[in-house]
């Protein structure tokens, strides 16, 4: 059984890089849509069972075109959403950027407790996200779908590798794929990481999440 967790498709928020954590938040904007389909049509020849995403418009419309190739429908969760940036909501401006990158940087360091301002430390992401996965992925076969964002997705998949692998930056429709591995420390290896050079109207390389 392998866990795809996939990074949703570009939105507006994005190409303004704003802080944008909240669901419903942003849609997908045109190449965001583009993304998505794209996305749809490299899993197309996967064994995927089933299909899920966050309550963020954004994971819900990447999911769409991925379960669709499956004759599948999305199932939508609590807890899978981005981490929250709390004060730094809707924020552009470089002194909320700078904020959010210091601790953000401070959770690869292995300070897991730091908050941003108003919002959830490493940990609170953690604590619902896995769960969910747990939930979703029990006595599954075949390939489980995810999609969520990018911070959320490196958080979530260091705790499932018990911490000892690199993570990297997630780019839009990148995915992070994990294999159940009962010989691993922690029951999941990693298979396949996507990873790339943030370009602009992305993301910033500490992966600012939208």
């Amino acid at each position: 059984m392998r866990l795809v967790l996939v990074r949703h498709g570009q939105t507006d928020a994005n190409v303004r890089r704003e802080l944008d954590s909240v669901p419903p938040g942003a849609p997908l904007n045109e190449l965001g849509l583009a993304q998505a389909d794209a996305a749809g049509e490299r899993l197309a020849t996967h064994p995927v069972t089933s299909v899920h995403a966050s309550r963020a418009t954004r994971a819900q419309q990447t999911a769409a075109p991925i379960a669709a190739a499956h004759g599948l429908d999305v199932t939508v969760h609590d807890g899978v959403h981005e981490v929250f940036v709390g004060d730094l909501e809707g924020r552009s401006d470089r002194e909320a950027r700078e904020h959010f990158d210091t601790v953000y940087a401070a959770w690869w360091t292995g300070d897991l407790d730091a908050h941003l301002p108003g919002g959830e430390s490493a940990h609170d992401l953690r604590a619902r996200y896995l769960p969910v996965v747990e939930r979703i992925t029990d006595g599954v076969h075949g390939d489980v779908v995810l999609v969520s964002h990018g911070a959320a997705i490196r958080l979530a998949a260091a705790a499932l590798l018990g911490d000892t692998a690199e993570t990297l930056y997630v780019p839009n429709t990148g995915l992070v794929v994990l294999v159940a591995d009962p010989a691993a420390p922690s029951g999941w290896a990693l298979d396949h990481w996507d990873s790339a050079v943030p370009v602009p109207g992305d993301v910033t390389a500490g992966g600012t999440p939208r």
